[in-house]
């Protein structure tokens, strides 16, 4: 672990001057990245959590904000869909979050991309964000979702969970490059800048196959059975000896994980609709299933408790994004307010630099690449 963050739900909205200074900068960044490294180059470095907060510190957003993603991802989104890279991005806070499958049908419809790299993206976006939603279950609620890909199907997916409670955020990270190619529900994240949290339900996780594999079983037993199961496994987290034997590890006090499941109608429903579906992976089980967040922790109880496969309840690597906060200062004034005479002489100064990329003069353009050995090792080798 090499930290922990708050990331505090902020309220406000950046000033028309600074959003056209963010999408200045922004656009500069990306250009230069791609230019000199190529469009997958630019998605492997959105998916690094250190390397997207400083380039969110560096156009200008706080460091210690909720709006460090969602800010910085619309800025990203105008800036891609200006400059025509060949990487674009969909998406968005709340009811953007929603509109992916029709952002993508557009992007095909247009001829930007292929109709089958639509359909393929549609997928990868509901299985990440039912990754993040009912597999890693660490008292966060998803309201952002956004997806970046380039034409030849690299993805990155970074979007964010609330939790209203303690008024906090928490970002997730996932790329291509991570995920397991048989199955991107297995192990996705490239990291999360995360906050307090209680110790998570992580069916995301490689080791948790096994118990994955005992969740699929239950669901193909049908709902009498897994409503028997609970009767026993509600016994055992009250604190009742189980008849054979312990179980694998102790019922810890204060893990959200070990509470009692009721068994409702709307979860003997769900049960029932997922045994007509017969799932045979679990993507085919989030795709085609209600089944969500309660009904796999109560699933995996019973993997853990009576058949003695317990789920990990290990989080996700975790970043700090401290280290970025005097970059340009921030737009609520956190750690100082944004110097406008600094962020124009930036943005005049990176522009000099894309311009004389673009003509092929390349000594500005290595004297800036020779900045990168002063970074800090945790972005290398991006």
């Amino acid at each position: 672990m090499l930290g922990v963050a708050d990331l505090p739900l902020h309220d406000g909205h950046v000033p028309p001057w600074l959003f056209d200074v963010m999408k200045r900068v922004a656009g500069a960044v990306v250009k230069l990245v791609v230019f000199e490294y190529g469009p997958s180059r630019l998605l492997s470095r959105l998916a690094n959590p250190l390397w997207f907060q400083a380039f969110n510190n560096v156009i200008g957003m706080d460091w210690d904000s909720s709006g460090s993603t969602t800010i910085t991802t619309a800025v990203l989104r105008e800036v891609l869909e200006r400059e025509n890279l060949g990487v674009w991005a969909v998406g968005g806070k709340g009811s953007k979050s929603l509109e992916v499958p029709r952002d993508l049908n557009m992007l095909a419809g247009s001829g930007l991309i292929s109709s089958s790299l639509a359909d393929r993206l549609t997928r990868i976006s509901r299985l990440t964000a039912k990754t993040d939603s009912a597999l890693l279950q660490d008292g966060f609620s998803l309201y952002h979702h956004v997806v970046l890909f380039d034409e030849g199907g690299d993805w990155v997916v970074i979007q964010q969970g609330m939790n209203a409670a303690e008024r906090l955020a928490r970002r997730y990270h996932l790329t291509w490059e991570r995920a397991d190619p048989s199955d991107i529900t297995v192990e996705p994240h490239s990291g999360v800048l995360c906050e307090r949290s209680t110790i998570p339900l992580n069916l995301s996780a490689r080791d948790s196959l096994g118990s994955r594999k005992v969740v699929l079983d239950l669901v193909r037993e049908g709902a009498s059975r897994v409503a028997r199961h609970l009767r026993v496994v509600n016994a055992i987290v009250k604190g009742y000896r189980p008849l054979f034997g312990e179980p694998p590890r102790p019922i810890a006090p204060g893990i959200p994980y070990y509470r009692p499941v009721k068994l409702t109608r709307r979860l003997l429903e769900v049960l029932n609709e997922a045994y007509d579906v017969h799932p045979s992976s679990f993507p085919e089980l989030l795709l085609r299933t209600r089944v969500g967040p309660e009904t796999l922790r109560a699933l995996s109880l019973i993997s853990e408790l009576i058949y003695r496969e317990p789920p990990p309840l290990g989080d996700v690597e975790v970043y700090s994004p401290f280290k970025y906060a005097y970059a340009m200062g921030g737009k609520d004034g956190v750690p100082y307010p944004v110097r406008r005479d600094v962020a124009e002489k930036v943005v005049r100064d990176l522009y000099e630099i894309v311009r004389a990329a673009e003509l092929n003069q390349r000594d500005k353009l290595r004297a800036f690449r020779s900045l990168s050995e002063l970074a800090p090792p945790d972005l290398v080798p991006f």
